[in-house]
């Protein structure tokens, strides 16, 4: 019988998302959804496609900096395919294509599942660091925005006093870490640490500077990509720069809520763009939109990657 935590990871998402793709469906009628779809302008459509297959083509290519020092030279087209693998296997079991990838690492160039396993998360600490540069651009360029969205919707003294809790809370906590030796203060230690050296071993890389600029490429990839979608729809045409990065952080987040963000996306980029006094509709129909376009495509180019993988391979001894 399989863990039950195991088993309420992999139902939970994807009823959180089935309940929200409900919701979002509610709130606008399919006949309303549909035609959206039919008016879109879809030149802007085609080349957020074209420029959210460059960065996952990106993503690959910056993945063989990692082998390298490990004393391996692995297939171009090996790492295309395993990244778009892992997207795909991704929308069955969240978070389980960084392990599908490491294992098609290991089975078609050699590579210990182990070491695989590290330069995954090596990356992914890499664009957790993005991300959070990406938080920071939205923060600067609409502070005084945000700041006067939270004193109007909250108490000025509250939010001193709750900003004051969650220093004391988090020093607190930090202190607890660093001072206990119980079993789960040693994993997030480790974890912290493993993060740390992750984040450090980019910098001792022979082509650093190479990988350096091909993870600002994929996230200047995935924004644009963003950007040049809502052009598809004549309601979003002003949009500002800084509501596309506040949306494309909401809908960065939703993706992790559910299945490759079934559901949670279009209502993640609603939200969003509510704050921007953006109609609701035109944004809704966006969120489905951009959701459907890039989840066509990583369907159809994973599936086709699981097919050709053992034909590409077929003259490799695999493990």
């Amino acid at each position: 019988m399989k863990n039950p935590k195991s088993i309420l990871k992999v139902i939970l998402p994807l009823l959180l998302g089935v309940v929200l793709v409900w919701y979002s469906l509610s709130q606008i009628s399919l006949t309303t959804l549909v035609q959206y779809f039919k008016d879109a302008d879809y030149t802007w459509i085609a080349l957020g496609v074209i420029i959210g297959i460059l960065s996952h083509v990106s993503r690959a290519y910056r993945w063989l900096y990692m082998a390298e020092p490990l004393g391996f030279k692995p297939k171009f087209a090996n790492s295309v395919m395993a990244v778009y693998s892992a997207y795909l296997i991704n929308f069955t079991i969240p978070r389980a294509g960084e392990i599908a990838r490491a294992s098609i690492l290991t089975n078609y160039e050699g590579i210990s599942f182990d070491k695989g396993i590290g330069t995954i998360v090596a990356e992914r600490v890499a664009d957790t660091f993005m991300l959070l540069l990406i938080i920071i651009i939205a923060l600067f360029l609409e502070f005084e925005f945000i700041y006067d969205y939270f004193v109007d919707k909250l108490n000025p003294t509250l939010m001193v006093l709750g900003g004051l809790l969650f220093m004391i809370v988090g020093l607190a906590i930090f202190f607890f870490i660093k001072k206990s030796n119980s079993k789960f203060t040693v994993k997030v230690k480790e974890f912290l640490t493993g993060l740390l050296d992750g984040a450090l071993s980019i910098f001792k890389m022979k082509k650093k500077w190479a990988f350096i600029f091909h993870t600002i490429f994929i996230w200047v990839m995935y924004v644009l990509m963003f950007y040049v979608t809502t052009f598809a729809l004549p309601e979003l045409n002003n949009i500002s720069i800084a509501a596309v990065l506040i949306a494309f952080i909401f809908a960065s987040f939703s993706i992790a809520a559910t299945n490759g963000g079934i559901g949670s996306f279009p209502e993640a980029v609603v939200i969003a763009f509510s704050l921007f006094s953006l109609a609701e509709n035109p944004s809704r129909a966006f969120g489905w939109i951009m959701w459907s376009t890039q989840t066509l495509v990583i369907i159809v180019l994973g599936g086709l990657s699981l097919i050709y993988l053992p034909i590409y391979n077929r003259k490799k001894t695999t493990l």
